[in-house]
């Protein structure tokens, strides 16, 4: 759908609002976005039935988690089938690189935020997701899926890596192939998605704003949000996190494999597709993360 089409349905959802500024954004792989003068965000799904339904699934997310959630999340003003619109939260993506300019003091109080958003999260009560209708979350992968990627790597991938490369692959996996139970985890209420770009931190006040876009979350492993964690600010920070939030190490072995797999999964995308956005998406994330079976204590 064009940017007229886009203008033209959010005058009929808002016929008194006032036009003074778009910013439109089509990067989504799912959603097409709106932002109207920086005070209403429109997210119109993209032409598929699926992405109609992530959009009902968002929504319902949302709604329930903010009983439950004290970080500021979407306050959703209308929703239809084909559009979600709520109020505009000012902030930058929150990059590694703003967090380690921090002081000690605000740094602290930054990864309280976040870990107490997620700790709060993952325990809204799993009977109320339950009766919510919330589905699965969209990130969800069960050990054939994992033993398939596994394959497809070496298949697709080890063609072209260098032989350090694979070898990390290899050992990377084995916990996997070795442990049929390894993935195993206790369903929780997750985002699936917790990347710099969803959370929106103020510069000025050195303090998250609030956190955006819903449209993977569901039932699943904590250990996803975790492993966006390591990947996007590194282990140190996640187990800084844990200081908050201390069931966090129960998943740092889920979390670790699945943020290893993360490029691998791109580049692999990059590949098929040949999409060369896939082979960039990668670029400024942290590499601070240890070795599955690691003890924090050691």
């Amino acid at each position: 759908m064009g940017s007229d089409l886009y203008l033209k349905r959010v005058r009929e959802c808002f016929p008194r609002l006032d036009i003074v500024s778009v910013l439109m954004n089509q990067d989504g792989l799912v959603n097409d976005v709106l932002i109207i003068n920086e005070e209403f965000v429109f997210r119109f799904p993209k032409n598929s039935d699926k992405a109609r339904k992530i959009l009902v699934n968002e929504y319902k997310v949302i709604k329930l988690a903010q009983q439950y959630v004290s970080m500021p999340l979407p306050q959703i003003e209308y929703v239809a089938d084909d559009v979600m619109v709520h109020h505009y939260i000012k902030g930058n993506a929150l990059r590694l690189q703003d967090i380690l300019k921090l002081n000690k003091d605000k740094r602290e109080s930054l990864i309280g935020q976040l870990a107490v958003y997620l700790r709060e999260l993952h325990n809204v009560p799993p009977d109320e997701v339950v009766e919510n209708g919330i589905g699965q979350s969209d990130v969800n992968r069960d050990r054939d899926v994992w033993l398939k990627l596994f394959e497809d790597v070496k298949r697709e991938l080890f063609p072209v890596m260098m032989p350090h490369a694979r070898e990390f692959v290899i050992e990377h996996f084995a916990p996997v192939l070795a442990d049929e139970n390894f993935m195993n985890y206790k369903p929780k209420l997750i985002n699936g998605d917790t990347v710099p770009y969803h959370i929106l931190f103020d510069k000025e006040a050195k303090c998250i704003n609030g956190v955006i876009d819903f449209g993977t979350a569901g039932t699943g492993d904590a250990a996803a949000d975790f492993s966006c964690v390591i990947y996007n600010y590194g282990e140190s920070f996640l187990k800084s996190m844990s200081r908050f939030y201390p069931e966090i190490e129960e998943s740092v072995d889920r979390a670790r494999f699945w943020a290893g797999t993360l490029e691998l999964q791109w580049a692999l995308s990059g590949v098929r597709s040949q999409n060369k956005w896939w082979h960039t998406v990668h670029i400024g994330s942290a590499k601070d993360v240890r070795p599955i079976g690691n003890s924090w204590n050691d």
